[in-house]
């Protein structure tokens, strides 16, 4: 035993040393001897098994990364509002086109149609208010809303307005002392004739007159006297062969008017054509807007005694009183005059025409009124004056008027004339407290943000950075309503004056007169009555100069430019660039020239001068042009209004979490609100006077957006892309 220990004893230290491993390495196996080729397989299997566990545990920690990361990352946002969204960028869209060269496109063209955002907001706003002036259940009777809804109705009645046809224009006319050419004419009295159309019928033949803030004292009232409107733009610098097409257009039209008043046709046609002759005359009169601007034409102030001194055709006293009543006008009122030499003119004009041609002065004067009672009238003389339009829109090379259906055209009048009533009808629907309150902060980010931008402003002195950042903690902002307006013991005292019927022309005329008297009564009272220079459902903001206040209508703030539902990138992109934009406004003496004494003048005009060629270095379309030097303060304003819109919505990033998507749709968040930034600029290019200083709506996509290295950068430019170029300008 002792022998048969020892040797067993041996041959484990033996197999220690040679090798084999601790003791319980061996003891799987009651086996001592295996073979070689089974240690070699388990040795293999070993390793497999190794192998497979790394694999399994990285594989698993993959999925897990990849589940906190979609779990931490943005959240596609499924909510209605978010849908609709998603419904209305694709279908204004074109993402085949590369963003990085074609934004606008990318962004606002669909099938060669360009998008207008703020046109279909308009629109849906209108709705809107279609909706309500519909619903039976919205009003009382016997309230000041019921009203705004019997005038709507009245205007939808067109079988009521067409079985009337041009009897209640006719005693219009008779009112005024008859026409000889429709007949049950008596004596015609110029001033008097002149008085009734300013003060009744809301027509203003030779000039327009109006109240509007006194330029010393911007909460006193003044009465100014400006250049009418004329439908038809009869310059004779125009081509000979365009003046005479245009010429004999609107003679068609005065004559189509005098037919349908009962008129002998050949009896009309001297005194169409003589009431054309005066329009051009009176046109001549005009100073050009170039001239204007190039003179830095003002208003003048003169009293009403020297104003009849100088054009004494016009009983000015009377007229005046008689439309501005209930204020009490004296020959020493005072009076806002802009171009003294037009009323000269004019006034030189008619007394000529009293001289030599009695009848037809007081033709011309029933053929404007007819004009601006058109859209009261049955629909031959609201045909004619379309037919009018479109044809010197063709030969003045402008696209024609899109068509619009009459419960648009009466929402647009029941809005004009009842607006205090169906305000806090609209704002109780699509403005409520929420909205307000996501509204206003949103307001305060973005001016949080340029307080925090203009520290960092190379060419401002500290100075002048002080006082910059008083005037926006001082500053005002008005959103959704008035409060004044919102005030439902208003609704019934605004109306008590319109008598409705017995036909719409007479309703129209009545409410006419009551919207006049209401305007005078506002600017006779304290503030805030006459702040607000759009509706509540408008869709432009503005800024008040003598109230350094902000308005933000609550018709602004609506899909797809915002919702407390929508992604923070929407909000910020679209109305938060649009607050900012309007915030730059207080600044824009800063950029004139002389205007910033304290400011690095040198640094300041480098900046402009860059941004200047800029903008001048896009391709535009063709018959699309633009003055750099004329947009360059809405064109700084564009620029600024994304850069500190971006600000705040990165600075929001961090503050706050859950940041949302829309869903099924490859842009991540930072490029969402570039998106909606463009989607605020989506629009056809104008070719009206706005052109003068705004830039074309593709450069002010590409303008800003491409000056914007964070826009290159979430989009991966490429280098010296259009979108990314290889150098940029720092103005704000």
């Amino acid at each position: 035993m002792e022998g048969g220990d020892k040797s067993g004893q041996e041959r484990r230290r033996q197999s220690q040393a040679r090798g084999m491993g601790p003791p319980w390495s061996q003891e799987s196996s009651p086996e001592e001897g295996l073979p070689t080729e089974w240690s070699r397989e388990w040795s293999v299997t070993r390793r497999v098994l190794l192998v497979v566990s790394l694999f399994s545990l990285l594989l698993g920690s993959s999925v897990l990364w990849v589940y906190i990361f979609r779990n931490c990352g943005p959240r596609p946002c499924e909510t209605p509002m978010c849908l609709d969204l998603l419904a209305r960028y694709q279908a204004s869209g074109n993402t085949s086109e590369a963003p990085c060269t074609d934004f606008f496109s990318f962004s606002c063209e669909k099938a060669k149609r360009i998008s207008d955002s703020f046109q279909a907001l308009a629109e849906e706003n209108k709705k809107r208010l279609k909706r309500q002036l519909e619903d039976p259940g919205s009003w009382h009777p016997g309230s000041g809303e019921e009203k705004a809804f019997q005038f709507y109705n009245s205007c939808m009645d067109t079988d009521a307005i067409e079985a009337e046809g041009a009897g209640p224009l006719k005693q219009v006319i008779e009112e005024l002392g008859g026409w000889h050419i429709s007949g049950n004419r008596t004596s015609f009295d110029f001033n008097q004739t002149l008085k009734l159309l300013m003060s009744q019928y809301g027509h203003f033949p030779f000039f327009k007159a109006y109240l509007g803030p006194h330029p010393v004292s911007p909460h006193t009232p003044v009465i100014k006297i400006d250049q009418p409107e004329f439908d038809v733009p009869l310059k004779k610098v125009q081509e000979q062969k365009i003046y005479a097409q245009i010429f004999r257009e609107y003679l068609t039209y005065l004559n189509r008017l005098g037919t349908l008043l009962g008129g002998d046709p050949i009896k009309v046609q001297p005194h169409a054509s003589l009431s054309i002759s005066i329009t051009s005359q009176l046109f001549q009169f005009l100073s050009p807007l170039e001239q204007q601007e190039a003179q830095d034409m003002h208003f003048q102030m003169v009293t009403i005694n020297q104003l009849q001194e100088m054009a004494p055709a016009i009983d000015w006293l009377s007229c005046l009183q008689a439309t501005f009543t209930p204020m009490s006008l004296s020959p020493s009122q005072l009076l806002m005059v802009q171009d003294l030499d037009y009323l000269r003119n004019m006034s030189q004009l008619v007394e000529e025409m009293l001289l030599k041609h009695r009848d037809f002065l007081q033709s011309h004067m029933i053929f404007g009124l007819v004009g601006t009672l058109s859209p009261a009238l049955d629909s031959k003389f609201q045909e004619a004056r379309r037919e009018l339009r479109q044809k010197l829109r063709e030969l003045t090379e402008r696209p024609p008027l899109p068509a619009h259906p009459r419960w648009m055209k009466c929402v647009e009048e029941a809005g004009t004339f009842f607006e205090p009533t169906l305000v806090a009808l609209f704002v109780r629907e699509a403005f409520g407290p929420g909205i307000q309150s996501a509204a206003m902060e949103l307001f305060t980010e973005i001016k949080d943000a340029l307080v925090a931008h203009l520290k960092r402003l190379p060419w401002i002195s500290q100075k002048t950075r002080r006082e910059a950042q008083n005037r926006i903690t001082q500053l005002q902002v008005q959103m959704g309503a008035p409060e004044w307006a919102l005030k439902p013991e208003l609704a019934g005292q605004e109306y008590s004056n319109i008598q409705l019927g017995p036909n719409f022309l007479q309703s129209f005329l009545s409410c006419v007169r009551s919207l006049q008297a209401r305007k005078v009564w506002s600017f006779l009272q304290p503030l805030p009555y006459h702040r607000w220079q759009v509706s509540p459902w408008g869709v432009t903001a503005s800024y008040s100069i003598p109230d350094h206040e902000v308005v933000f209508p609550a018709g602004l703030l609506q899909p797809p430019f915002f919702h407390p539902d929508y992604p923070r990138a929407v909000n910020f992109g679209a109305a938060g660039s649009i607050m900012a934009r309007e915030l730059l406004h207080i600044f824009y003496q800063l950029l004139l020239p002389g205007d910033c004494l304290d400011c690095d003048t040198r640094a300041l005009q480098e900046a402009l001068l860059c941004l200047e060629r800029h903008y001048a270095a896009f391709p535009l379309p063709s018959g699309t042009s633009f003055s750099g030097s004329s947009t360059l303060l809405e064109n700084a304003a564009d620029v600024g209004a994304l850069a500190i819109a971006f600000q705040a919505y990165s600075r929001s990033l961090l503050e706050y979490r859950g940041e949302t998507k829309l869903p099924n749709w490859d842009l991540s968040p930072h490029q969402l609100f570039f998106r909606s930034y463009a989607q605020v600029l989506c629009r056809e290019p104008s070719t009206e006077h706005s052109q003068v200083t705004h830039s074309p709506p593709r450069l002010r996509v590409h303008g800003p957006l491409s000056n914007t290295p964070a826009f290159a950068r979430h989009f991966r430019c490429p280098r010296d892309a259009l979108m990314n170029p290889s150098s940029r300008c720092q103005l704000w």
